[in-house]
Formats: C-alpha cells, sequence, structure tokens
C-alpha cells in the first residue's frame, strides 16, 4: 500500500464527494451520479466492467513476460467518431459490478502473473477504482497501477491519484480545439490535456523501466489520423512544451470505424507518407519514440 490507510480512506470519500455533483472529468455534468446516470459518461456509482485479462498487445514495456493486466471500464468521457472499442465506450457493453468484485479482478490479473494493473477508459470510475485498489492493497495487491486514458482529465481528480498511479498512459488526439469538439465532441481539448500532461509529469516524472517493465512515470500515445486530423505537429510541439523526456508512442492503427465513414476526410487508412512525417517531426522536437 502506497499511502497510509487513513490517507486512502479520505482520498476515497472525497471522490465519492464529487459523484454527488459530478465533476470527475472536464466536462462537469454536474449530474447526482448516486441516482442518475444521465451525465455524459452514462454511469452510476457501480462499476462497469466490459473485460479483464493479460494483454499482449500494449507496449512491450508493459507486456513484459506475462502480459499487462488490462481492466477495459465501460462508457466514456469522450465521444469520439472513430473510436476502434466503440461497442464499450459508445454502446455501454460491459457488466455493472460491486466494488468488492472489481478488487477481486484486480487480485486475480495479479495471481495471473501480469506485470501490472491497466485501467483502460478509468476517468469517469475514478471513485469506485480507488475504492477497489484500497482493498486489493489490503489483500495483497503489489503490482504497479497503469491509468490509461484519453487525455480529457479534471486536474483536481489527477491530484486525488497522486501516490495511488504509478504510470500515466494519457492520449494526445489533437493539437486544435476546433478538430476535437468536431471528432469528439469535447471543448478546451488542447489545453486541457496538455495541463493534464503537465499533472501528470510532476507526479510521477520520466518514465522508469527496469528489466525490461515499465515500474513508474508518463509517456503519451498518439494516433496518427488521415489528412492531419488530429494535427499532430502541434500535439507533438505541445508534448515536448512539457517535457522532452515524456516518451511518445505514434500509432499507425487508425482506420475507419464507428461514425468516421460519415466524415469524407476519415474514411480511410493512413498512408505510409503520413506516418513518416509525423515521426520525423517527433525526431525533430527530440523526442523519444516508443512501440
Amino acid at each position: 500500500m502506497k499511502l497510509s490507510g487513513a490517507e486512502l480512506e479520505g482520498r476515497i470519500e472525497k471522490l465519492y464527494g464529487i459523484l454527488e455533483n459530478c465533476t470527475l472529468c472536464p466536462r462537469n455534468c454536474r449530474v447526482n451520479r448516486f441516482s442518475s446516470k444521465n451525465g455524459s459518461c452514462r454511469t452510476g456509482a457501480r462499476p462497469i466492467v466490459s473485460s479483464f485479462g493479460p494483454h499482449f498487445g500494449e507496449e512491450s514495456f508493459l507486456v513484459g513476460n506475462s502480459g499487462s493486466g488490462t481492466i477495459f471500464f465501460t462508457n466514456c468521457n469522450l465521444n469520439c467518431v472513430f473510436c476502434q472499442n466503440w461497442e464499450i465506450s459508445q454502446m455501454g457493453a460491459g457488466e455493472e459490478i460491486d466494488v468488492e468484485e472489481l478488487s477481486k479482478i484486480m487480485l486475480r490479473l495479479q495471481k495471473m502473473g501480469c506485470e501490472n494493473i491497466n485501467l483502460v477508459s478509468p476517468t469517469h470510475q475514478v471513485p469506485m477504482i480507488v475504492d477497489a485498489l484500497f482493498r486489493a492493497w489490503q489483500k495483497g495487491l503489489e503490482l504497479p497501477v497503469v491509468y490509461n486514458c484519453g487525455g480529457y482529465e479534471s486536474i483536481e481528480t489527477l491530484r486525488l491519484l497522486e501516490g495511488i498511479v504509478d504510470i500515466y498512459m494519457p492520449d494526445f488526439k489533437y493539437g486544435d480545439d476546433a478538430k476535437a469538439l468536431k471528432y469528439s465532441g469535447v471543448a478546451n481539448y488542447v489545453s486541457v490535456a496538455k495541463r493534464a500532461l503537465e499533472e501528470m509529469y510532476r507526479q510521477v516524472g520520466p518514465l522508469k523501466i527496469e528489466n525490461g517493465v515499465a515500474t513508474r512515470g508518463v509517456f503519451v500515445r498518439h494516433l496518427v489520423m488521415p489528412n492531419d486530423t488530429s494535427s499532430s505537429g502541434k500535439v507533438l510541439q505541445l508534448i515536448a512544451s512539457v517535457s522532452e523526456n515524456i516518451p511518445v508512442n505514434i500509432m499507425a492503427q487508425y482506420y475507419p470505424a464507428f461514425k468516421a465513414q460519415h466524415y469524407p476526410e476519415l474514411n480511410r487508412r493512413i498512408t505510409r507518407e503520413e506516418f513518416v512525417e509525423v515521426i520525423e517531426k517527433a525526431r525533430a522536437l527530440g523526442l523519444k519514440i516508443v512501440s
């Protein structure tokens, strides 16, 4: 356990208190999630999980020898029209469980030999996740905790995660607010994501890898999109402005999923030239590229 029991109990109490007038993420829906699921994330005050298990498709330093212990949380605080996991993030595929069951999942992943607990799309379920982590730590959970998010994070919520999260793994999706609003339905994405990254870096610093496995730190994922709809150059400049010591995984696996076919500029895969151009921009900025 990383913090004292009293400190963790205080954090959990504060996080659940936020749910009464929800401002967990920058959308600030102010819905009472104990009595309603009408916020943007369509989630109440209980965990909703789509699936869990060892995952071997993550970055090599998360996978290690035994896989990253991923827990895919249902729903999302973003509404990306191109989401490749849209059945989970947008259509609600998953099962509502209680916090005790979530803690047992974490311990089960450790028993399977996983290298870490990888929380996928955790932003809107943070209170329940921290509650479950506390219970799991009391029963012997020792794995690093990975916060795998879309980058649209509240500074206040992140501060309540200090000392709890070991590895931050945000997406930095856009370098242009208009595009973020059009394709993901959120305002002020660029400034919000930059401030969030600054806070993450303040908490955990550069990525640390021991024996081929990440133990602490922050790195960023950026998905290259067709026709530069993500404004990749600006994204990379923003990351470098926070710190050149933040590694970046520049991803090429975009394909037109979910509603992307309704947007002509999104309705194709990227070209090799588009991908190479972003890689070259990252190198010119002195950023380390990881995969």
